[in-house]
């Protein structure tokens, strides 16, 4: 990427007219100045008639209005400049961004691309449209009436010379804090796209998820960080024009003061010379005034400019990461105790659940519609809160462990998961800690036997879908529910009746993922089909909120006629 001062050199062109226009403006000023103090001087000093000044105030209205019109082509010129930069950079991010392998773009929120095409980009418009047109004004202008001051009245001319270096040293003092400010308040500001976009657009998942209260705090802090940041911008800029208005006011207050002892006290200098230089003066140092506050305002683009370099110069490629793609963690110790809970005063109640589930067993819950199957697993996930009993999970009850740390150890799917509007690898990648690489993701989706699926599509894991998971089955948008679990890597994993509805090749390809997730992590399943429930390490049978049985399938073969009446009606089932 070239850099600001490349960009502007591509464009000579305009830079030479901007120049053209500083010169006919610089003299547009002094005609304006000689012409009013000659108009003054000769209408009450002389006494000439106002007829014969008509000509003289003619000239004036052209010289005002030359000097409206060279300011206005001066601008206009910065302003085409500026869109045309603007345009070149943002199709430079745009073809990035295009070109991004899917690896790369992971690590960036959607949100966080839009901030620095839009709002980031735009910073830059003020370093072209108002700082260049400025610069190349504040130095053609000033040098222009120094010397006509110079000419007229030496003394002026030295009181400028020592009073006007301290406005450029405000500037490059208070300019260099600006730039490493306006930076700070750019990030944040595209910190805080992302995270507002990204969670907005996932917010049902977020919900289903548990992490709807993290997000909100994370919001709130990225808005508060973009304010501190923005206020700090703010003070700078108004202590720079606090600064550069003290000078330039106490400099012309100098120059009047000197005009005045030398008009009335020593009466060494004309009404002419004395009224010209109080009108040159005060736009000599309104054009350094107007340099200092462009100068504050280009540091901020400058900033910009650097976090553009930074986001176009950045490698597509992501840092690589270690060969062990899934970690193992040992799932902790559950244990329900006399559980209970009541979602309304007369609605359904589970009563006094006590069951222990150790490290990697499968647990399998069964049970007649409506026996409280899918709320039982609520009340384990921790989604509700149980009324009455306890849960301790290594011996700690659930209530003492933060919800994120329960949550990061958890994963919950329904019959019916839900996937947001975005490609396969997105709602993949939703289930991981932070962000992931692409090569995770994918080994997710092979584990979950979704690769199949993916690699008969033209797009593969880029295939984008609906919200809701519209364009994907049943048991498709099951696989990318399973592939969220190989890539968050729980210690514990909660299915409810993940394959009603599903076809038997279909179920078959869950089950295996099923076994797969087993060997790292405790599976606690509502199920219904026979060969699910007979290989639990333990099954659990409920009836109207209550447990009537738990063990093992054998054991309750021998011990329970409600459990036999069951795989006998499940039997049958499977041989018609």
């Amino acid at each position: 990427m070239h850099s600001w001062k490349d960009l502007a050199q591509d464009h000579r062109g305009r830079l030479i007219l901007m120049i053209l226009f500083s010169l006919l403006s610089g003299i547009s000023i002094i005609a304006q100045a000689y012409l009013l103090v000659y108009i003054v001087n000769e209408a009450f000093l002389q006494g000439t008639a106002f007829a014969d000044l008509l000509p003289y105030l003619a000239l004036l209205l052209a010289a005002l209005l030359g000097r409206t019109l060279f300011n206005y082509g001066n601008g206009k010129t910065g302003v085409r400049l500026a869109a045309i930069v603007k345009q070149g950079l943002r199709s430079q991010l745009l073809r990035k961004y295009s070109k991004t392998n899917m690896q790369a773009a992971m690590y960036g929120r959607s949100g966080e691309k839009v901030s620095v095409m839009m709002d980031t980009v735009d910073e830059i418009d003020d370093y072209y449209s108002s700082y260049i047109p400025q610069v190349i004004q504040s130095i053609i202008i000033p040098i222009m009436l120094l010397i006509t001051i110079f000419a007229e009245h030496f003394t002026t001319g030295i009181i400028i010379i020592i009073t006007a270096p301290f406005i450029p040293i405000f500037m490059v003092i208070i300019g260099f804090n600006t730039k490493d400010k306006s930076e700070e308040q750019l990030d944040k500001m595209a910190a805080f796209s992302g995270k507002f976009l990204d969670t907005l657009q996932g917010l049902t998942t977020l919900k289903l998820y548990g992490r709807s209260k993290e997000q909100k705090a994370e919001i709130e802090e990225s808005s508060l960080n973009f304010r501190d940041a923005t206020m700090v911008v703010l003070k700078t800029a108004f202590a720079n024009s606090f600064a550069l208005e003290f000078i330039s006011m106490l400099s012309m207050g100098l120059i009047a003061l000197e005009v005045a002892f030398r008009l009335i006290i020593f009466q060494n200098i004309s009404f002419f010379t004395g009224f010209l230089m109080l009108l040159l003066a005060p736009e000599f140092y309104n054009k350094l005034k107007e340099l200092g506050n462009a100068f504050h305002t280009g540091r901020g683009s400058s900033g910009a400019f650097n976090k553009l370099q930074k986001e176009l110069d950045t490698p597509d490629m992501p840092v690589e990461w270690g060969s062990n793609v899934f970690e193992v963690r040992k799932p902790p110790a559950i244990e329900l105790k006399d559980v209970c809970f009541r979602y309304e005063e007369n609605g359904f109640t589970l009563n006094h659940i006590s069951v222990e589930i150790s490290p990697y067993e499968q647990i399998a819950i069964i049970g007649k519609t409506g026996s409280g199957k899918s709320t039982l697993l609520h009340v384990i996930a921790g989604l509700v809160a149980n009324t009455e009993g306890e849960i301790l999970v290594n011996g700690k009850p659930l209530s003492e462990y933060e919800e994120k740390a329960w949550f990061n150890e958890i994963s919950y799917i329904s019959q019916h998961p839900y996937l947001f509007s975005g490609t396969i690898a997105d709602n993949i990648a939703i289930g991981g800690r932070g962000e992931r690489a692409r090569v995770e993701i994918e080994a997710a989706g092979e584990k979950a036997g979704i690769s199949e699926l993916v690699a008969s599509l033209e797009k593969g894991y880029d295939t984008p879908v609906g919200e809701a998971g519209r364009g994907l089955s049943g048991g498709e948008k099951q696989r990318v529910a399973l592939a969220r679990a190989f890539l968050k890597r729980p210690s514990i994993i909660l299915f409810d009746e993940p394959t009603v509805g599903l076809d038997l090749r279909t179920e078959r390809i869950l089950q295996q993922s099923i076994e797969e997730l087993a060997k790292h992590a405790t599976i606690i399943t509502v199920a219904h089909r026979l060969h699910t429930i007979k290989h639990a390490d333990k099954i659990v049978l409920l009836d109207s909120g209550k447990i009537v049985a738990k063990g093992k399938h054998e054991e309750l073969l021998r011990t329970n006629p409600d459990y036999r009446s069951m795989v006998s009606a499940e039997q049958g089932g499977e041989r018609k």
